[in-house]
């Protein structure tokens, strides 16, 4: 089971849309193009086709095991109280001092440029359940880095 936000699971359902209504038609159009070329033993175009399709078709179920096991979770009632899924963290590197925030997520929903981690990083896992004014030394593939937790609050 997957925890997400509601934006997220909506992102998944989108994409689920759109894989079946339209990019599943275009991979049968090409496949029909392909077999109108005539012998199918030595048409590269149509094994493509066919190899598109496949790899298309597992997409759309992946994402459909994806959704029946998301759990989307209620942000009204998530405390700030400590570090959990969709909280965003404000933190301090106590070795240079650089101010730094994320907010955890699943790991369908991490993006590093949004400011998004996925609850599976060492990061995210070094932190949940701690509280404001904990530090926490967390092992990273660098080493360990030492940071202490500023804010807590809820993802928006």
């Amino acid at each position: 089971m997957a925890y997400m936000s509601q934006e997220g699971y909506d992102k998944m359902i989108a994409e689920l849309k759109r894989l079946e209504g339209v990019e599943r038609p275009k991979a049968s159009a090409a496949i029909a193009e392909a077999r109108d070329k005539g012998d199918l033993s030595e048409n590269s175009e149509y094994d493509a086709a066919k190899e598109a399709q496949a790899h298309l078709e597992d997409k759309i179920n992946q994402l459909k095991k994806a959704i029946s096991e998301a759990k989307v979770v209620d942000v009204s009632r998530l405390s700030t109280d400590s570090v959990q899924i969709l909280t965003k963290v404000e933190m301090t590197n106590l070795a240079n001092k650089a101010k730094m925030a994320y907010t955890i997520v699943s790991e369908s929903e991490a993006n590093l440029r949004e400011g998004k981690i996925s609850i599976t990083t060492p990061i995210a896992q070094g932190l949940l359940n701690h509280k404001v004014g904990d530090e926490v030394e967390i092992k990273i593939p660098r080493g360990t880095i030492k940071l202490r937790i500023d804010n807590i609050s809820v993802a928006s």
